[in-house]
């Protein structure tokens, strides 16, 4: 839990949270007094920032939730994908009469697959 709360990762989103909500309640406070010089268009205004505001913190709770991918799952994963290559080979075999040019696509395309795959953003 206190990694989760303490991480040098979650003070930058809490700063962040904090540095958005500021930001989104000045906003909505000078909209309203905008609002109320006569401008009407900033009544909706004065209504959106603090919604922006709303959003800041669902997304900031969500970064710090994120769950991470374990090894096991990465592996499941993995001989999954493995399987339906194999499948998709097996298919392939069966179709002898396969245009050239759509053999060379599906060539590339399990050549593709096959390279090792950068890291993807939470897994």
């Amino acid at each position: 839990m206190k990694a989760t709360w303490l991480s040098a990762k979650a003070l930058m989103l809490h700063l962040a949270l904090i540095a958005w909500l500021a930001m989104s309640a000045t906003a909505a406070w000078w909209q309203v007094g905008r609002a109320v010089q006569g401008n009407s268009l900033s009544f909706l205004y004065s209504i959106e920032w603090p919604v922006f505001g709303v959003l800041g913190v669902l997304g900031w709770y969500a970064l710090l939730n994120i769950d991470r991918v374990s090894e096991e799952d990465e592996l499941e994963r993995r001989a999954y994908e493995e399987k339906m290559r194999a499948e998709a080979r097996q298919a392939r075999q069966r179709d002898a009469d396969e245009d050239p040019e759509l053999a060379a696509y599906n060539d590339h395309l399990e050549q593709l697959a096959e390279r090792s795959k950068k890291k993807l953003w939470g897994h």
